[in-house]
């Protein structure tokens, strides 16, 4: 396992761990509306590495032990990372674009920066698969990306978590971005997959521009 990877896995579970146990600490770094447009900007770099609890660290963090291999060894390191820590920031912002109002809004988790890297896993190896502990067989992982960003639109309308669903959609659309600007030529080799990915973020385009969000 790369170094990077170890580095940003560990850093995310002592995060959380110190989250988990101590309230202030969770709410001064958590993703807040409120206080990121009174100029707390850290908190749209720091919630990334906060989780709600260990079922929700353990699931961001397996997801991306599955992925992120996939990324370094097409890209390396330095681009691994910079696609994660983008795909973070574009979570973070389009959660503030799309929730600038409501001063109130909270969120929390890894999972923009992972999807991000599942996004990006998937435009580099469309015919990867990935084993999940309670199906038996293997799913393909373009279906478990857009079921992912699927659930977060029901998420996202049902408003009763602090995931910050919306930020699955920022970090997907970072991941895809920078992914295909890296290597322009999936837009030709892989133009099915392409297309494919693009469809959930298209939906919720379209929902929120119809006010169903």
């Amino acid at each position: 396992m790369s170094t990077i990877l170890i580095a940003i896995m560990a850093i995310t579970v002592l995060f959380s761990y110190k989250g988990f146990n101590d309230l202030t600490f969770f709410r001064k770094y958590e993703f807040h509306i409120g206080s990121i447009r009174a100029g707390e900007h850290i908190r749209m770099l720091s919630s990334g590495f906060l989780h709600g609890d260990l079922g929700h660290l353990f699931f961001n963090m397996f997801t991306l032990y599955m992925f992120a291999p996939v990324v370094i060894r097409y890209f390396g390191n330095t681009s691994f990372f910079m696609i994660y820590i983008a795909s973070l920031i574009f979570g973070s912002l389009l959660t503030l674009v799309m929730h600038k109002n409501d001063y109130s809004y909270r969120a929390i988790g890894a999972s923009g920066a992972v999807i991000g890297i599942l996004y990006s896993a998937i435009l580099i190896d469309p015919t990867m698969n990935l084993y999940l502990f309670f199906i038996p067989i293997p799913i393909p992982a373009y279906l478990f990306g857009i079921g992912y960003l699927l659930y977060s639109i029901y998420g996202m309308k049902a408003k009763n978590d602090t995931i910050g669903h919306t930020a699955h959609f920022g970090g997907a659309i970072g991941g895809y971005l920078i992914t295909i600007l890296k290597e322009p030529s999936m837009l030709v080799e892989n133009t099915f997959m392409v297309v494919l990915l693009a469809i959930p973020i298209l939906i919720l385009f379209v929902l929120a521009k119809a006010g169903k969000l």
